[in-house]
């Protein structure tokens, strides 16, 4: 059998799922080899009985708060990752691990040093994205204004048209080297050509979307992306008593932030739910373990869940926009009410909300009184329960994890 690499970003867990997702479906085809620098979520994988390459140098502590930050979308640069100081060392050892292993191919979403290192050793490069993050999203004009700097003076300037912002910022997210500078550094060592953009960087020689073309709606797409389905996390973890014992008498509200929510605004929304006549799931404890929170008596916190599980119990979703969260929500048949951490969560959202399913509320402004109000209108409104039915219907005809594989085997096998 040949090998395929799956560098994940271990301290993210939708990336971690994803990629055990694909690997469960393609080891059928190949053999499997992990590759990560740290993180929380490494366990995932080797309890899943794939290899795990441990590799160096290993991401610090002090690193990873860092990178929970930057998930959040705290920091000016929210691509801003890795410094060329941090990409040399790991470009030199990826590129040592693929001649040993001799890959057929390395499949990623954001461990970001292989983006240099595939394409400097040579190897076919396979990121796996969602069609808000690809070149043909930002044409259309598509991405919203950052809510961080959504500042009065930027409204004034651009006379408060939400549209001419959009095409304005997709443009420049189109033209800026900038957040691409360190990989262009490192990559010109090895003689790489310059990358326009960090929407240049992370297109693989074939990208695969982690979703359906009814999402988006392109006119059409390049032949060097491919659209595969949803790769829902479903890793098999037990559910606590507490959720499952949890009475139907009420609405329910599956309220999950993932790796990127902020844990003040966590504890808002928690102690907000106070009163309220539905009741709430909340597998929030990691973000605020480190707080002092009086959660009401309507709320069941708990750590990691089984999303695709768990969420259908619920008839509305409070969450942050990251791609996996989405589409188990949608995948749950449950209107969203979203907070994007950062510029990519805000665009999931934003497609959420062309479609009639979602409100979306600014990071920078929203309250919990905000959060509450966006669920209780959504408990009443049946057009939107309906359009979330329907797109249900449309992703349930696709098995991602399937289709990836199924691509793999034609491309790399």
């Amino acid at each position: 059998m040949k090998t395929l690499v799956f560098a994940v970003a271990g301290y993210n867990l939708a990336e971690t799922g994803r990629m055990i997702e694909i690997a469960r479906a393609a080891r059928k085809y190949f053999s499997v080899i992990f590759a990560s620098y740290g993180g929380q979520f490494e366990q995932m994988i080797e309890d899943e009985g794939f290899h795990l390459e441990r590799m160096e140098p290993r991401l610090t502590q002090e690193k990873l708060a860092r990178l929970r930050v930057v998930l959040s979308g705290e920091t000016l640069n929210i691509v801003g990752y890795l410094s060329a100081k941090e990409l040399v060392p790991r470009v030199q050892n990826e590129i040592r691990f693929f001649r040993k292993v001799n890959p057929a191919a390395v499949l990623t979403g954001w461990c970001l040093s292989v983006t240099i290192s595939t394409r400097a050793a040579g190897v076919p490069f396979v990121n796996v994205l969602h069609s808000t993050s690809v070149r043909e999203y930002y044409e259309a004009g598509l991405q919203s204004w950052p809510d961080r700097s959504n500042f009065a003076f930027v409204r004034w300037l651009f006379r408060n048209d939400e549209e001419r912002m959009c095409r304005w910022v997709s443009k420049m997210i189109l033209k800026m080297a900038a957040p691409a500078r360190a990989y262009n550094t490192v990559g010109s060592k090895y003689g790489l050509s310059k990358f326009k953009s960090f929407i240049d960087l992370i297109e693989g020689d074939h990208t695969l979307l982690a979703d359906i073309p009814e999402w988006i709606g392109f006119p059409e797409v390049r032949p060097s992306l491919h659209y595969i389905g949803p790769l829902p996390t479903r890793i098999d973890r037990p559910i606590p008593d507490e959720v499952t014992a949890m009475p139907r008498d009420r609405p329910i509200v599956y309220f999950a932030m993932g790796s990127s929510g902020k844990p003040e605004l966590v504890a808002e929304i928690l102690a907000g739910f106070r009163g309220k006549p539905y009741r709430v799931i909340a597998p929030v404890k990691s973000h605020i373990e480190q707080m002092t929170v009086d959660v009401p008596e309507n709320v069941v916190v708990t750590g990691f869940l089984p999303a695709h599980k768990v969420n259908p119990m619920a008839d509305i979703s409070v969450i942050h926009g990251g791609q996996n969260t989405v589409m188990n929500a949608c995948l749950s048949g449950t209107p969203i009410v979203g907070i994007g951490m950062h510029p990519e969560q805000q665009a999931n959202l934003d497609a959420c909300v062309r479609k009639g399913f979602a409100v979306r509320l600014n990071k920078k402004r929203a309250s919990a009184s905000d959060v509450l109000a966006a669920v209780d209108r959504l408990l009443r409104d049946e057009d939107a329960k309906t359009a979330v039915e329907t797109f249900r219907l449309q992703l349930a005809e696709w098995d991602g994890p399937e289709n990836a594989a199924r691509f793999l085997k034609e491309h790399y096998s």
